[in-house]
Order: C-alpha cells, then structure tokens, then sequence
C-alpha cells in the first residue's frame, strides 16, 4: 500500500504541481499545458518519464475528458446532459468511481476489488487530496484519475463563474 498527497497550486497559470509519498518526496510532476488547445494534462514519474496523459475533447456538445494511461485510453470522462446538478459518466477499462466525487471523497473499484480511497483535506490553500493506493499496480491510474476529476471540477466553476 502507498499514501500519497497531490497538492494542486491555486495560482498555476500552467496547471503545474508535483505529487508527493508519505515521506514528502516528490514522486509524479502534473504538468498542464497553457493556451494549448485541446487542454491537455501530462504526469511524469521521478525519472521524467511520461505515465499519464490527459485531454480534453475539443468540439463536444457536452465536456469530455480521455485519460491514457502507460500509453493506452483507459478512461473517458463525459459530461452528461442535466438541468440541475452537473452529472459526468466515467467509463474505463474495469475500473469505476464510487462515492462522491463531487465532494472529492471516493474510492477507485477495479473488477469489484477496491484498489485505492481519495479525499480532499479540508482547510488547505489549494485542493489537497490523501491518496491511499491499496493495489500499486493501479497507482498511475488513479493519480489520472483524481487529476482529471480535479481538472472537471475546475471546468465546472469557472463555467459558473462565468454564468455559463
């Protein structure tokens, strides 16, 4: 089992951050990309090596994110059409979401084995999650994972930020 903390800066033009194990060392650098379209996030190892790549779908009706993972589209995120509350649809590979993901409190579930719980710590400058991966094997996943819900999360205020 590993703990990690992904601590994203709330002033990051570039979307750029690291996550960090449970002896605060850096282990994974998220970098977002600036005026690039489509808005893509990329996760990096220690060693600079490329393990995750997130993008957002440009010319969708309603928001859609892939998430690849070692090379492969594991996870496509996708907005899904509501007059209330803002409902997203997680597809991947054998894995799903359970809780709340809104409220950033879930567990990550591959083939109805639970592999990894995320939550995000309360009364922190910037969103602070405490990652707990149950299965390693499953790590770069999941640190995709909770980047892209994250970066969904995001969309959504700025989107009613803007009134729209």
């Amino acid at each position: 089992m590993s703990r990690l903390y992904m601590k994203q800066k709330v002033f990051s033009l570039g979307g750029r951050f690291t996550v960090k194990d449970d002896q605060e060392m850096d282990k994974y650098y998220v970098e977002g990309s600036f005026l690039k379209i489509p808005k893509t996030f990329t996760i990096l190892d220690r060693d600079q090596r490329e393990v995750a790549l997130i993008t957002k779908k440009v010319f969708s009706f309603l928001p859609k994110f892939f998430v690849d993972v070692d090379g492969e589209e594991i996870i496509t995120i996708q907005k899904e059409f509501s007059f209330f509350r803002a409902r997203y649809h997680i597809a991947g590979v054998g894995v799903e979401v359970q809780g709340d993901f809104w409220n950033k409190r879930f567990d990550v579930v591959s083939n109805g084995d639970y592999v990894a719980r995320v939550n995000e710590k309360w009364f922190t400058w910037g969103d602070t999650y405490e990652i707990d991966v149950q299965d390693e094997s499953y790590e770069h996943i999941v640190i995709a994972l909770v980047v892209a819900i994250d970066f969904v999360k995001q969309e959504e205020r700025n989107a009613s930020n803007s009134g729209g």
